[in-house]
């Protein structure tokens, strides 16, 4: 199942427009689904309170939209995390009659350099996340999974879970995964991909992992 992650930055709420809400914390997760392949976007729904939403929300990036109504410290932040993080490739949405001059003059020389600018336009921004997400492939193979955890909670009757992406690697039903940054070992129960049960998952993927052996 082709997965991508996506951060969208910039208006909070914008995702509203792309997927349908899921878990909410510093990020707040919407999920799009048509046929086999996925979009998990991502927003940073504490920030600018939280500098660490916004680091969040980029960290787990794919490729990132950046919406912008204003020139402001929020927006400068906001490329200097992409930038930072080195999250390569992107969309600009222009609202508000901000102009495509006026956005390079800040992106220059940064990893934002190569994103495609546009006005803002819905459906066809969707197309091209599709588009987007239609083409991702398998990552290399490793000999170890990894995942990245933003998420996790006890569920009566079935233990811990964990949401997060894999990093690298595959992951797989009966794999046992070392808890950083303690040396406790877990033992994956299930894997769920949006909702539906699946025995591995793979580099990009967003994921729900119920675990034995652990805690949240």
């Amino acid at each position: 199942m082709p997965n991508l992650n996506i951060a969208v930055l910039g208006k909070p709420g914008y995702s509203r427009e792309l997927g349908k809400k899921g878990t909410e914390s510093d990020i707040t997760l919407y999920n799009a689904k048509k046929g086999h392949v996925t979009q998990t976007i991502i927003e940073a729904s504490k920030y600018p309170e939280k500098l660490q939403s916004l680091f969040f929300a980029a960290s787990f990036a794919d490729m990132a939209v950046l919406v912008v109504e204003e020139i402001n410290a929020a927006l400068g932040e906001t490329i200097l995390m992409l930038n930072c993080l080195g999250v390569k490739e992107g969309i600009i949405v222009l609202r508000n009659y901000i102009t495509a001059d006026q956005i390079k003059r800040f992106t220059k020389d940064t990893s934002l350099a190569d994103y495609k600018i546009m006005d803002e336009d819905l459906p066809q921004l969707r197309q091209i996340l599709q588009e987007k997400a239609d083409a991702v492939t398998s990552g290399p193979s490793s000999e170890y999974g990894s995942v990245v955890i933003d998420h996790s909670f006890n569920v009566r009757g079935i233990g811990a879970v964990a949401l997060g992406v894999v990093k690298s690697g595959q992951i797989h039903k009966h794999d046992k995964l070392k808890a950083l940054p303690t040396d406790k070992v877990a033992q994956v129960r299930s894997i769920q991909k949006h909702d539906d049960d699946f025995d591995t998952a793979e580099i990009g993927d967003r994921v729900g992992v119920a675990l034995k052996n652990i805690e949240p």
